[in-house]
């Protein structure tokens, strides 16, 4: 594992340039993917090297308790096309490193980047057999391998529409499964924030890979003695990103990935419009070459819009006001999706009522640090359950067995 990490070190210029032509982030984000998926590699080595088992005491004399940790057996895991390596690195490293073989469904929008990922495992002398990568159509290969009595245990990152699904299909088979499903991210904004941080900080992140993230902050919910302020710096920032081809060093924001977003953008947007909201900036397609998005702000949407309740996957942020601090928690935890919230503020009582109260897998207040190898990294309620980072997330490619011995 630990050559695989270091190959994929050295071809990172490489890898990421393809991703560029296949996903059309920008190049830096690109490699900062691949190079940080090598980070993950060695996060899960260590990891395989620190996984335990327990002696128990008994309350028998001369019984031996003894609880080990062997692999689940082969996984079956489906990676979307936003981050093709780091979704993918999450699963393979942790199967690999529990002592799995894994089957992986790539995906079709950018299998170039998956099948990079893979030459490296094999490059570093991996087996054959123990990694597989597959592409095809989603409904058949999932519908053929979650059943099937080799697999023991699923991993999917998607949609939660199709992960439910997914879910449901593990469930009738008594498959172990992991979700990392989709989200609605809510940014809450107290008084008190520092503006001049939060402000360029949140927005970057919004519009990093298009917005096509599953944690992208989406529902700006900002105390209304600064929302003016806010909204006006927002859409600025907004409005300054540079759009353009991923491989252009000043590009600061690619293309959506597919077409198909082009369209479900343009109804949100035009429905949350005719309910009442405003248009702040952005708002259309760029040009009629390529899949390129105006980087879009919408402000006082009312919660009945389609975009205040469905997941928009692209660069649209919603900036809506809140008098009380109970208002703002009510309408962050309002969705059913908990995967993802931000929050700034200076107040130590206000972070630590919204560390206790926001219904959420992860929560940063002041600060962007999610996706290091070290940390958990999944979410609760339909935004799914376990975790793909931190020292969890090997736990769910292991059984964990009791041997008891008298002598």
């Amino acid at each position: 594992m630990r050559k695989a990490a270091a190959l994929l070190r050295e071809r990172a210029d490489g890898i990421a340039a393809s991703m560029v032509r296949e996903n059309g982030k920008p190049l830096a984000q690109a490699k900062g993917e691949v190079t940080n998926g090598a980070d993950l590699i060695d996060w899960f080595a260590g990891e395989g090297q620190r996984a335990y088992g327990q002696i128990i005491p008994s309350r028998t004399p001369n019984v031996m308790q003894m609880a080990i940790k062997v692999p689940v057996g082969p996984v079956a895991a489906f990676t979307p096309w936003n981050f093709p390596i780091n979704q993918l690195v999450r699963k393979l490293s942790a199967a690999l490193a529990a002592g799995c073989s894994i089957i992986a469904k790539g995906p079709e929008d950018t299998p170039a980047s998956p099948a990079e990922l893979v030459r490296c495992f094999a490059d570093a002398g991996v087996p054959a057999g123990v990694i597989n990568l597959v592409y095809g159509e989603p409904a058949a290969i999932s519908e053929y391998l979650i059943p099937h009595p080799v697999i023991r245990k699923i991993s999917f990152t998607g949609s939660t529409t199709v992960g439910k699904h997914l879910a449901a299909l593990a469930g009738q088979h008594m498959k172990r499964a992991t979700m990392e499903l989709g989200g609605h991210a809510p940014v809450i904004v107290a008084a008190d924030a520092d503006l001049d941080m939060a402000v360029p900080q949140i927005a970057g992140h919004k519009f990093r890979n298009a917005g096509q993230v599953c944690v992208s902050p989406t529902r700006f919910l900002v105390e209304r003695s600064i929302a003016a302020e806010f909204t006006e710096r927002f859409g600025a920032f907004a409005k300054a990103q540079m759009v353009g081809d991923g491989m252009a060093p000043d590009t600061q924001m690619g293309p959506l990935t597919n077409e198909r977003r082009i369209p479900v953008l343009e109804a949100l947007i035009m429905d949350a419009r005719e309910k009442g909201g405003r248009l702040v900036t952005g708002g259309r397609r760029i040009g009629n070459e390529g899949w390129f998005f105006e980087p879009t702000v919408l402000a006082n949407v009312p919660s009945s819009a389609r975009i205040m309740n469905e997941e928009p996957f692209g660069p649209v942020a919603i900036i809506n006001s809140f008098d009380s601090l109970d208002d703002a928690i009510g309408e962050a935890n309002r969705l059913p999706y908990g995967l993802a919230a931000y929050a700034y503020t200076a107040d130590a009582h206000i972070s630590n009522r919204l560390g206790a109260e926001i219904e959420s897998g992860m929560l940063t207040i002041n600060h962007l640090g999610f996706g290091l190898p070290e940390l958990p990294f999944g979410g609760i309620k339909e935004s799914g359950h376990g975790t793909e980072g931190g020292s969890e997330a090997i736990n769910a490619y292991f059984d964990t067995r009791l041997i008891l011995r008298k002598s």
